[in-house]
């Protein structure tokens, strides 16, 4: 069974302009001038129970409209949706006992009590008994170390400490679907790794779905082995991250520090007839060879540099996942 089914999704706004002038002030207030732009643009997608995605693009492109959408805080313009088998926006209330929402910029938490009050509401809001209550969250507290927090406030906790609780107020029905949009902007590398490896345990445990929308591309490749790409409002990629690397990386590259002086020319022609440049770093004295993404060629460029020079270092450099989607966008590689 699929999570979520979205077909032919899409959601327009009305972008309004104003006229300029005292007199074009006057005309707005009769007629405005508008025009329709559509956030999300006819998209189709599912995800499967269990599975972690991230839903990933720049500013702009529909990430978090989406969410609104698949959550039921938006409706759609036209197209079809189906959460946790429901429609979000016609069974709205039987809808949102199978989800849990976290978005980083925005707090469920009630600012002013404190944060175990925040947490007792939601277990009323939520019908959760007490022995569910106590045998869940018991495990997710200690898992996300908030107890010292629970007694203070939420305007008095920071950033880091704030989300941590806002993670476990999402998941005190125990959600079977979790969405998570910008759930670790801001943060520390040591909560960011705590919430990680809280979100691996629970969909290990509880099979948890999980929708993921960050600009974080790090949090993308420690939690989601899939990526959903927007961009202007329609899906450009749908895959796997592995195979997004393999497809679109451009090739390797090769840094080799010599114990003994090289010249560049010597390793041209040392490789010649092979499909490699090399260049050097006047600065640090490492030569770097920019070859392709196959293997084969990799090891006999090694194997030939280290048969004629002596060797101190190598080290093999793949561009990164951040670089990889850079050059989607730039180029319009889909």
């Amino acid at each position: 069974m699929n999570a979520i089914e979205v077909r032919d999704l899409r959601k327009e706004f009305k972008a309004y302009s104003s006229r300029s002038g005292l007199k074009g002030a006057f005309r707005d207030l009769l007629t405005r001038n508008y025009k329709i732009v559509p956030a999300v643009n006819d998209i189709s997608f599912a995800v499967k129970q269990g599975e972690m995605v991230g839903y990933i693009g720049e500013n702009g492109a529909g990430k978090s409209t989406t969410i609104k959408m698949l959550t039921g805080i938006l409706t759609p313009t036209s197209g079809s949706i189906t959460v946790n088998g429901m429609n979000p926006h016609k069974e709205r209330e039987k809808f949102v006992q199978t989800i849990g929402v976290v978005f980083g910029q925005r707090s469920q938490l009630w600012w002013d009590i404190a944060v175990q009050e925040s947490f007792r509401l939601l277990k009323k809001v939520y019908k959760v008994s007490d022995a569910h209550y106590n045998e869940h969250m018991d495990h997710v507290i200690k898992t996300l170390d908030i107890e010292p927090l629970l007694d203070k406030p939420v305007r008095k906790l920071s950033l880091g400490q704030r989300m941590r609780c806002e993670l476990a107020a999402a998941l005190i029905h125990n959600p079977p679907l979790l969405f998570l949009d910008e759930p670790t902007i801001g943060l520390d590398v040591l909560v960011k790794l705590k919430i990680r490896d809280f979100l691996k345990e629970i969909n290990e445990k509880y099979n948890t779905t999980i929708l993921l929308t960050t600009h974080d591309l790090t949090d993308i490749e420690a939690l989601c082995e899939r990526v959903v790409m927007l961009d202007e409002g329609k899906v450009i990629y749908d895959g796997s991250l592995k195979s997004m690397k393999e497809n679109w990386a451009e090739g390797k590259e090769i840094q080799f520090e010599f114990l003994e002086s090289a010249e560049l020319t010597q390793l041209e022609r040392l490789t010649a007839g092979m499909q490699v440049k090399w260049e050097i770093d006047e600065k640090s004295r490492i030569f770097s060879a920019l070859t392709g993404d196959d293997d084969e060629l990799v090891s006999q460029v090694i194997a030939k540099t280290v048969a004629s020079h002596k060797v101190k270092d190598v080290k093999i450099n793949e561009p990164s996942t951040e670089e990889i989607i850079r050059n989607i966008y730039e180029r319009g590689m889909v």
